[in-house]
């Protein structure tokens, strides 16, 4: 049987609460990784280089650019964020699911490359209740909310193209919902192929 972990591409709006659903979902169940990033940013007070992220020099991340070692990445501020292969490689290959946050380009992009990929939208069961929710994080003043609602609609386009629409309610019952509709893209037949050859093969010799 085929023991490989499944990669798993969370995206939502801001405010959706996929942060608090993934790092749930890391605590419940023990057999999920969640991906790390590398950076050419420095280290922050209190960061560890393979824990927060993996931190490179440019010259580093570039090298990995040109030697297609990075299953994503993006410039932001002047700095490159990406994630390498190796990693997400290695997590699966031990049989861990990788979850891997970010945003939808991104995250159609990363289905082109590898298209076992298993893309989940978060939303929360209103726009009204993610304007809730912004209200109460207190980071933003209201018109930076609004106007981050209105391009909301915008910043979207590409929904229809994820595997699973995951409505953020109860972070309780959406962390489970999350879990098994995961676990069930293990029983999928692409996923058996060699399996399903090797009993075809064996029942012959009955």
């Amino acid at each position: 049987m085929n023991n490989q972990g499944v990669l798993v591409v969370v995206s939502g709006f801001s405010g959706a609460g996929k942060g608090t659903l993934m790092k749930a979902l890391l605590t419940k169940y023990d057999n999920y990784a969640l991906s790390i990033s590398a950076t050419t940013r420095g280290p922050r007070d209190g960061e560890e280089d393979g824990r927060e992220y993996f931190f490179k020099t440019r010259e580093e991340f570039e090298e990995m650019i040109e030697n297609d070692l990075l299953v994503e990445y993006a410039q932001y501020v002047g700095n490159y964020y990406g994630t390498p292969k190796e990693y997400v490689d290695s997590s699966m290959k031990a049989g861990k699911d990788v979850l891997l946050e970010i945003e939808i380009q991104g995250a159609l992009k990363i289905k082109e490359k590898f298209p076992e990929a298993v893309l989940v939208f978060v939303t929360p069961p209103s726009a009204e209740e993610l304007r809730r929710r912004l209200v109460n994080r207190g980071t933003e003043p209201i018109e930076t909310i609004n106007a981050r609602l209105s391009r909301a609609a915008k910043e979207a386009e590409g929904i229809e193209n994820y595997d699973f629409l995951l409505v953020n309610d109860d972070i309780d019952e959406c962390v489970d919902r999350m879990h098994h509709l995961i676990q069930s893209m293990h029983a999928k037949v692409s996923s058996h192929l060699t399996f399903i050859r090797t009993i075809r093969e064996e029942m012959k010799d009955f």
